[in-house]
């Protein structure tokens, strides 16, 4: 996947419409110093987005194999365009998440935005509330990232308890 071309097709359709777009997952992580394999490219954007960004996914050949109000996954044909993974936020996390994120990756020689490395760690522990089977692959992320970058452990500690997940941030915090 080229995930230059991939992004700046679509952070010209967000700079367009005038809507915020982070880059987030694999490529986030990156921003931090902590490098891990990946075939699509995450990003996220204001929830107000969503149909639009769909849409315009689509128009560009891109098929939606799943769509819901927070989430819709894209999958492009051309292999080169690859697949594309978008996380929709609004109200006062969309606010904090976006005024927390830096211009902090280049991609096709263009700036994109990453949230804080708090925000990403949110991010996962809701991702592994939703669904357990993801914990191995994003506690491992979260466990980097609070070793990789200057992290406030007491927000990624309310993270895991507000999800319900106070085990696994005590075994965590007892693996570092």
């Amino acid at each position: 996947m080229d995930f230059g071309r991939a992004f700046s097709t679509v952070a010209d359709f967000f700079e367009r419409e005038g809507f915020p777009v982070a880059v987030v997952g694999a490529l986030g992580l990156h921003a931090f110093g902590v490098t891990r394999a990946t075939q699509d490219l995450d990003l996220v954007t204001d929830a107000a987005a969503r149909l639009k960004t769909v849409a315009f996914l689509e128009s560009l050949g891109y098929e939606t194999l799943y769509a819901s109000e927070g989430y819709s996954n894209h999958l492009h044909r051309d292999a080169m365009l690859g697949r594309i993974d978008m996380i929709y936020v609004g109200g006062e996390t969309l606010r904090q998440l976006f005024e927390g994120s830096k211009e902090l990756l280049t991609l096709d020689g263009r700036l994109a935005r990453v949230p804080s490395p708090e925000h990403l760690i949110a991010m996962k522990v809701q991702a592994i509330k939703n669904d357990p089977a993801r914990s191995f692959q994003d506690l491992a992320d979260v466990r980097s990232l609070l070793m990789a970058a200057p992290v406030d452990r007491g927000k990624v500690e309310g993270y895991f308890r507000r999800a319900g997940l106070e085990g696994k941030w005590d075994e965590l915090r007892k693996s570092l």
